[in-house]
């Protein structure tokens, strides 16, 4: 068994962490999907506003391939579109109503195992789930009609607060199980599941990880155990969405569950909870006192994006975390004297003891300023990568010299620590986004 063991890295040691136990929280009054959120997806939509839908019903489709169409989270009714710029749809709302969902074909252990491609892929699309898969490089809605050369799975977190898989997995084994026997029939090569600890499953190649964030991360579990090379193609599922998939084959619904992790240093009462796909923000902060001024953000700390109370949990979304959004800026700044009480820094700049949680709020503490090259991109990369160069050929447009800097391997949530760690507040993710979308043009 492979065993990946990261060194470079870092664990965020951010106050409010949720506690494992999965509470149940009084559900959503509605829920909403975003398809402006979704990479390269030009969609089309399917439903008019004051249409009824059930659980697993096509809400729209992309123009690009539009075979691809996504189910809607609830039954009841549509209750608003949101339109942007260009009629792009931004948002489409639905008031639940009941639990009545679509059903299909469903699947014993023994017909999936011989079950072929077209069968099981036929079943994803019906069902309107085929965009829980994504590929590489670019970390978008996978196309059907590609074979992958192989599918990663991360059965591991390392995210700031976010949800604990090996508690989730546990509890849905059969599932979990199901979805990767369903997977397996999808390539030719490989399924990978990468986990802290030995997962017994079959039709997987399971490998253990150890090291600090972004070890959880698929693109470096995928870097460490078999590269992407130009025009590779690999598809990746959360290990949430495996769960999901595995429940339309053996039940032949979708049962469109998630579970979510509410912390941070803004959370009075951090927590791991029961929802839907696309839940009401508001009904997943419930517990929380919001007296205190917080910056809400769907999703982890280093990879979210801010969202306010009335907003929907992110499609991708597993947590919901709260910053404490009061900024005192002290005197002298970074000359002041240093102590365990309130300073964090990754190159020990500050005195600080033991394993401290810290309650981190939104100051950026500086502004954008020229690149300091003093390697700190670098001790928190774990690939075999040269950031600083590859940021350079991106702002300079050179195709060649970032594929030659490894470009194909990236993506942005792979390079959020470096955004962490520069001491110039450079937004290195979104330059490695920048250059993944020129990649995609022009490559």
């Amino acid at each position: 068994m492979n065993h990946i063991f990261i060194k470079k890295g870092h664990d965020i040691r951010i106050a409010g962490i949720p506690s494992k136990d999965v509470l149940s929280i009084p559900g959503s009054d509605s829920v909403a999907i975003s398809p402006k959120t979704f990479r390269g997806v030009k969609p089309k939509r399917m439903v008019s506003e004051g249409d009824r839908v059930q659980i697993g019903s096509p809400l729209f489709f992309d123009k690009t391939k539009p075979e691809v169409k996504w189910a809607s989270p609830a039954n009841g009714t549509v209750q608003t579109i949101q339109f942007g710029a260009r009629h792009v749809i931004e948002k489409i709302e639905i008031k639940i109503e009941g639990n009545d969902s679509i059903s299909g074909q469903s699947f014993t252990f023994d017909q999936l195992a011989s079950s072929d491609r077209p069968t099981i892929l036929n079943r994803i699309l019906e069902a309107n789930l085929f965009p829980l898969i994504r590929q590489r490089p670019f970390n978008k809605v996978a196309n059907p009609k590609d074979s992958p050369r192989d599918i990663f799975i991360s059965a591991v977190n390392t995210a700031p607060l976010s949800v604990d898989l090996r508690t989730v997995i546990e509890s849905e084994k059969e599932a979990f199980q199901a979805g990767i026997i369903a997977l397996s029939k999808l390539t030719d090569g490989r399924v990978f599941v990468t986990s802290r600890n030995v997962i017994e499953l079959q039709n997987a190649e399971v490998q253990t990880i150890s090291g600090p964030h972004p070890a959880g991360n698929v693109g470096i579990q995928i870097h460490h155990s078999k590269p992407i090379k130009p025009h590779d193609i690999i598809w990746t599922v959360d290990a949430q969405h495996v769960i999901t998939l595995g429940k339309l084959f053996l039940t032949g619904s979708y049962q469109p569950n998630v579970i979510v992790s509410v912390g941070g240093s803004g959370a009075t009462n951090p927590q791991t909870v029961f929802a839907k796909v696309g839940a009401n923000i508001g009904s997943l902060i419930t517990n929380q006192d919001m007296d205190e001024p917080a910056r809400l953000v769907s999703g982890d700390i280093l990879t979210g994006h801010t969202v306010e109370k009335d907003n929907f949990l992110g499609f991708y979304d597993s947590s919901v975390s709260i910053i404490l959004d009061s900024v005192d800026r002290p005197f002298m700044g970074m000359l002041a004297l240093g102590s365990n009480e309130s300073k964090y820094s990754l190159t020990n700049s500050f005195l600080t003891f033991g394993e401290k949680l810290f309650n981190f709020n939104t100051a950026q503490n500086g502004e954008l300023r020229a690149m300091v090259p003093i390697n700190a991109w670098e001790k928190v990369l774990p690939m075999d990568v040269y950031p600083n160069a590859l940021y350079r050929a991106i702002l300079a447009q050179d195709i060649e010299e970032m594929e030659q800097l490894g470009m194909w391997e990236c993506d942005d949530e792979d390079f959020a620590l470096c955004t962490f760690a520069c001491p110039s507040k450079i937004d290195v993710g979104a330059v490695i986004r920048q250059g993944l979308n020129l990649l995609e043009v022009e490559g």
